[in-house]
């Protein structure tokens, strides 16, 4: 089966999308953007000028016009949801970027189209495919923690007035969100995934102390309650001085502590284990340091959705997962809003309620 692909939205992180759609052998047919000019830029960039793609500036245009199986969705945060419903309802199967909508209201209306339709909804939170939180997800599956105590993310990096200035959606509560929403809702996304994914309380405090021009958090910390017991703890901002610093994801239990670090999470600081077994499995991956906080494993998602559109299936990363991660940052920030802990499930909360 021939998988007929399509991407909407040619730039930041458009480098990513293409390269892996054409190295699993999917047929890219054709590339859209509000600003043509960002294709060329895309194309050149990647060293693909004679990449044959019908090109498009509206993609109601492009859904029209061709007979596509799955669409790719890069484009400003506020136009996920819509692109993406849009997309689902034509029976078209999406894959998109984080976070995959502005409100729970967005996310549940893209889960249900998926449904409705048959179709697969993927969300682009690769760090799950990552050795490293591979790895750390086989050590807990084992029991190799033993009961988990406590895990804690930290997404230390910087972001200066001239990334903000890109986009004039940058850094607004109507099309954007802050440092949880951005730059930590991959950290959070791990967070739930490695402490058990069901949550009873958050509790949040959000702050901009460096950036007085946005409108959003630049620093946010706040805490989780698993419904296992274990404690989550978080902090995430854009505040660091000239260069990102650091993500770091600890997790500590009664018999095994591990630590995540570098750039992006992604190298093995510690680990300890009791059990020889679960110790060994340190070598099964190497010590090879990441160049990008986006990380590796954009290939390896689309991978698993072709893996997913030829057997029938939903993605591993399915619109699920992606409505937890969501769940996790909007949570958060009521939980700013309210003063108070948020229980969860959240049912409908958006970036448009927030305010600091």
């Amino acid at each position: 089966m021939s998988i007929r692909y399509a991407l909407i939205g040619c730039g930041r992180i458009a480098p990513n999308h293409l390269p892996s759609a054409l190295a699993c052998g999917m047929d890219v047919v054709a590339l859209c953007d509000t600003n043509p000019a960002a294709i060329d830029v895309l194309l050149e960039g990647l060293n693909l000028p004679r990449l044959h793609v019908n090109r498009y500036s509206d993609y109601r245009t492009m859904l029209d016009s061709e007979s596509l199986d799955l669409v790719a969705i890069a484009t400003d945060s506020a136009s996920h949801a819509e692109i993406a419903k849009y997309c689902l309802a034509q029976g078209v199967a999406v894959l998109v970027e984080k976070p995959m909508a502005l409100s729970l209201s967005d996310a549940d209306e893209m889960l249900a189209l998926s449904q409705e339709h048959g179709v697969p909804l993927g969300v682009c939170q690769q760090n799950r495919f990552n050795d490293a939180s591979l790895l750390v997800k086989k050590a807990l599956d084992s029991g190799g923690f033993g009961k988990l105590s406590h895990v804690s993310v930290q997404v230390r990096w910087w972001r200066d007035a001239a990334y903000y200035a890109q986009d004039s959606w940058r850094g607004t509560w109507e099309k954007d969100g802050g440092a949880l929403m951005n730059q930590c809702i991959h950290g959070l996304d791990l967070m739930r995934w490695f402490g058990g994914s069901e949550i009873s309380t958050v509790s949040a405090t959000l702050a901009n102390r460096c950036h007085p021009y946005l409108e959003v958090e630049d620093v946010g910390i706040g805490f989780v309650q698993f419904t296992n017991g274990a404690i989550g703890s978080f902090e995430g901002t854009t505040n660091l001085y000239k260069k990102n610093l650091e993500e770091r994801i600890t997790l500590i239990g009664e018999k095994g502590t591990v630590v995540l670090g570098g750039e992006c999470a992604q190298e093995i600081e510690v680990w300890e284990f009791s059990d020889p077994a679960i110790q060994a499995l340190r070598n099964e991956i190497d010590h090879s340091v990441q160049s990008s906080v986006y990380g590796s494993s954009h290939s390896r998602v689309y991978a698993d959705f072709k893996r997913a559109l030829l057997t029938g299936v939903q993605p591993t990363v399915d619109g699920r997962c992606g409505r937890d991660a969501l769940e996790l940052v909007l949570a958060a920030y009521k939980s700013h809003v309210d003063k108070a802990p948020v229980s969860l499930p959240l049912y409908d909360f958006g970036t448009l309620s927030m305010h600091l």
